[in-house]
């Protein structure tokens, strides 16, 4: 039990919860309404003890509470400021019943010193957290919420006005970058608190590159990294699978110039994998990388797959990665933003000429080219996975168009890997997967180890073979054309046979190094006909050992040799037979020659 404030005998002792306070009812009754209305309300005129259970901030805020009715000065800080406010409402110590009552010094304290400044606000904001619901009762939450945000947009405003007064090019505010940014303490809230916050500074139009520094840091401290593809405890998965929907729902608006990273979209996509996210939520995350995908490295697009226990599932999520990437090849020309549609236009001296949006040389074939290339270093990474069946690999080497690729020696060498770790595909789906490759697309490299190739099939070595023998007539004549282009000239403009670029190398040099590669050619080729020759022996040593291993074609087999005897002996008689009269015509002509 604690010790009477003053000297004078306690003629009233309160109890909350576990502690004592042995106090005078002339101060309290003075001060707090509830305490007077207890008093009043209860049958026993000498009431001398009374439970106070449910105060807020418990034994030390009402022994604070209870100085402040013997009028000692009491410390008001960040600290206390949210309990001491919950408790004068909870005591009914407004004005009321004394002038400057604790409720309005709490309440001047707030409006001076809190609601002004946003770190101070979000730190009371959080001590409002283990106050509910009395700190929603008395509007305590939304008014700081409210002053967050006024305060956030103000300071934006202030920043963005001071840039224009002194010229000042467009920067990140300095808040940003600095340690003590007010967004890293949002990290302090629960999601509750945090969600009511984003919200409120994105209704009062806190800009998206601002909102997307919170989102990175809040999930940074929130979201437990994953390990694996999965999250075992059911609970933290739970958790997890909550908070991440929230901070999905909290992202600014979808664009291909969005302020959102999109290393930080993969990773929440990988963490609403782990977690068992809803399919909107994973929906929403793969069209969002989907219009940042040239954007994109290869490790924002390695989506772990979740095995739901089976040990024998792929290691990645190529669904996935299949809608991101038809996500981004569906995008309408509505989707480029302002500056990519400036660049569409280019002037000639004629006049203006605009091309197509899918063209050689227009913002979205450049950005297809970056995207292909990530595509093939995906297919290379994915080839490694012998749980990767041959449907979906070949699902993913056909997503894009034709003009995608202007060289396809990245998608020649995935299909290797691929062919090399499953060795015991179906024939026909090595045809379909080798069908891919465009050989006209592959450099001289690529095509010298196809040719050499053993696990691609014969029909696509050939095939090669065909398409470097016509490049090579064309650059022995000098003709440049569609084949060219894609053998040759991609490689460089002084490449031999490149059109303007071989007159940058004399005739002999060139004419020594197309017959060198003409050499090379006949050399591969006559190593196709030694393969095709020992298939062909090989064919035929079956079919013997299939004939023999049947003893009923031992009839037809000597019915054979004497049809054979028979084919001979009626050759002979006619071959006899003609040569006489050959004899007997030339004789007959020699003859009548002579009498001539």
């Amino acid at each position: 039990m604690n010790a009477p404030i003053s000297d004078v005998s306690s003629d009233l002792t309160i109890e909350v919860g576990s502690a004592s306070f042995a106090l005078h009812k002339f101060p309290l009754v003075s001060r707090s309404g509830r305490i007077r209305k207890l008093l009043m309300e209860s049958k026993d005129s000498k009431i001398s003890r009374l439970n106070l259970s449910g105060v807020p901030g418990g034994p030390h805020t009402f022994e604070q509470a209870a100085k402040f009715c013997y009028g000692v000065n009491i410390d008001i800080s960040l600290s206390n400021i949210a309990t001491l406010r919950c408790a004068a409402h909870f005591l009914e110590m407004n004005e009321e019943y004394s002038e400057k009552n604790l409720e309005s010094r709490t309440e001047a304290y707030l409006k001076d010193t809190i609601l002004p400044s946003i770190p101070n606000s979000i730190t009371v904001l959080h001590h409002c957290q283990n106050l509910i619901p009395i700190s929603e009762d008395i509007n305590l939450v939304n008014r700081i919420i409210n002053g967050i945000a006024n305060n956030a947009c103000k300071e934006q405003l202030t920043s963005g006005l001071s840039k224009l007064e002194h010229n000042f090019p467009p920067k990140p505010v300095e808040t940003e970058i600095n340690s003590d940014w007010w967004g890293k303490s949002l990290a302090l809230l629960n999601l509750d608190f945090f969600q009511r916050v984003l919200s409120a500074v994105k209704t009062k139009g806190l800009r998206q590159d601002i909102i997307s520094r919170i989102l990175i840091n809040y999930a940074q401290n929130a979201l437990v990294p994953v390990k694996g593809s999965t999250i075992s405890d059911l609970d933290m998965q739970k958790k997890q699978r909550v908070t991440v929907e929230t901070i999905v729902s909290l992202l600014p608006t979808q664009s291909r110039k969005s302020s959102v990273p999109i290393a930080f979209l993969s990773s929440l996509l990988k963490s609403t994998i782990a977690a068992g996210g809803s399919t909107s939520c994973r929906c929403d995350l793969e069209r969002r990388i989907g219009l940042q995908l040239d954007q994109a490295i290869l490790e924002d697009i390695l989506i772990p797959v979740n095995p739901h226990g089976n040990n024998h599932s792929p290691l990645y999520d190529t669904d996935s990665v299949v809608r991101i990437f038809s996500m981004f090849l569906n995008l309408d020309e509505d989707d480029v933003d302002d500056d990519e549609e400036d660049n569409r236009r280019m002037r000639n001296d004629e006049g203006e000429m605009v091309y197509d949006f899918d063209s050689p040389g227009s913002p979205k074939q450049s950005s297809i080219i970056k995207v292909s290339k990530l595509l093939d270093n995906y297919l290379a990474e994915v080839a490694l996975d012998s749980n990767l069946s041959p449907s979906k690999f070949t699902a993913l080497s056909e997503l894009l168009p034709d003009h995608a690729r202007v060289v396809q020696d990245g998608l020649y060498r995935a299909v290797d890997i691929f062919l090399k770790v499953h060795p015991n595909m179906k024939d026909s789906e090595r045809y379909r997967l080798c069908k891919t490759i465009d050989c006209q697309k592959l450099t001289q490299e690529a095509c010298s180890h196809a040719a050499q190739n053993e696990r691609l099939p014969v029909q696509m070595a050939v095939q090669v073979l065909y398409f470097e023998q016509i490049r090579l007539r064309n650059a022995m004549n000098g003709v440049g054309g569609h084949n060219q282009f894609f053998f040759g000239s991609i490689n460089g403009p002084n490449r031999a046979g490149s059109g303007a670029g071989s007159g940058c190398i004399s005739p002999r040099d060139n004419y020594a190094s197309v017959r060198r590669e003409n050499r090379e050619l006949k050399l591969e080729v006559a190593r196709m006909r030694m393969r095709l020759t020992d298939l062909e022996k090989d064919h035929v040593t079956m079919k013997q050992d299939l004939v023999r291993s049947h003893p009923a074609n031992r009839l037809f087999k000597s019915f054979t040799k004497k049809l054979s005897k028979l084919n001979l002996l009626f050759r002979f008689k006619d071959g006899g037979s003609k040569a006489n009269s050959d004899s007997k015509l030339l004789f007959q002509k020699r003859r009548r020659h002579s009498v001539s």
